[in-house]
């Protein structure tokens, strides 16, 4: 299992939505695949330790 499946698995579940479920023919756990990407992506550009975390709150 990859970890875009395994998180977008987790967002279904988080969602309180059956994974295997048939939704429009495939299992329903894919209906959360792009929004996995985007997170594990986010995840993935994550800033280097030590350098500030800018936000609109200002630096963390």
């Amino acid at each position: 299992m990859t970890r875009i499946e395994r998180a977008a698995r987790a967002l279904c579940r988080f969602h309180k939505l059956p994974e295997n479920t048939k939704f429009e023919g495939r299992p329903m756990w894919e209906s959360y695949v792009d929004e996995a990407i985007a997170v594990i992506a986010a995840i993935d550009d994550e800033p280097k330790p030590g350098k500030p975390i800018e936000n609109k709150r200002g630096t963390m």
